[in-house]
């Protein structure tokens, strides 16, 4: 519901979307928009290809290109939210990046500072400033925020991850539970935490973190309890759910599409 010069007026429902571009965070675009959503999406770069596939851009998406660590392109994508679609009712807090799986003495002190500093800044920062930046609009909607999270928010061996993606993965873990108590009750405040899907994640030096699919799918088959490797089509419906009625009483909560690694 919006507030159009005092009358109340119908409209869908509306996201912002970060990362949106590519992996996961392109799934979820495409299945809000399959399903009723008009999508502002925050990301450095615009799809590759040709777009989403059977998406028409120009009415249902909106591409607003900026980083994560700067506060203005957060204002941006929502403004673009507001003004083009006419509200808010979820943010999705998604993009990332990756550490390559270094360990703490895999690099000197002023590399490892700077990769740390990289990664905790689009990882933990970036969904900081994508919070405060909807959360006006949302408490209007009675919206909902949520948030990417990893295995690394609960793993810390075994997964590929390293120091600096692990620290910042339990730290945005530590995001999501604050601001779930913080924003209550106005907007619920929930996260995805997928492990293994093999998406386009890059590392801090921009090297893919799934190169060599055939090896990595073998790994993370190996490494789950029910031998799967999902697909960021899979993992995309759950962002939906979290926003929905179905989920009304649900925040602070975490669902874990990883292949049962809790209890490996």
């Amino acid at each position: 519901m919006a507030i159009d010069g005092g009358r109340r007026t119908e409209r869908g429902p509306v996201a912002v979307v970060t990362g949106g571009a590519s992996g996961i965070g392109r799934a979820v675009v495409a299945d809000l928009v399959a399903h009723g959503y008009r999508v502002a999406v925050l990301d450095r770069d615009l799809p590759e290809g040709r777009g989403l596939p059977q998406v028409h851009e120009a009415d249902r998406v909106r591409w607003v290109v900026g980083d994560v660590r700067d506060p203005d392109a957060h204002s941006r994508v929502v403004e673009a939210a507001l003004s083009h679609f006419g509200g808010l009712d979820l943010f999705v807090g998604n993009a990332g990046v990756h550490d390559g799986g270094i360990r703490v003495r895999d690099l000197a002190g002023a590399a490892l500072a700077e990769v740390a500093r990289h990664v905790l800044d689009v990882d933990v920062v970036g969904y900081l400033l994508g919070a405060r930046a909807a959360a006006g609009p949302l408490a209007d909607s009675g919206g909902s925020m949520v948030f990417t999270l990893s295995d690394a928010s609960y793993l810390v061996r075994g997964n590929g991850a390293g120091i600096a993606y692990t620290a910042a993965k339990y730290a945005a873990l530590g995001v999501v539970r604050h601001l779930a108590a913080d924003l209550a009750p106005s907007i619920r405040v929930n996260a995805v935490a997928p492990g293994g899907v093999v998406t386009g994640l890059r590392t801090v030096a921009g090297d893919r973190v799934f190169a060599g699919a055939e090896e990595i799918t073998a790994a993370v088959r190996g490494l789950n309890p029910l031998g799967v490797v999902l697909r960021a089509e899979q993992v995309a419906p759950l962002y939906r759910f979290l926003a929905s009625a179905a989920a009304a009483g649900m925040t602070g909560e975490v669902l874990r599409p990883d292949g049962g690694l809790a209890v490996r």
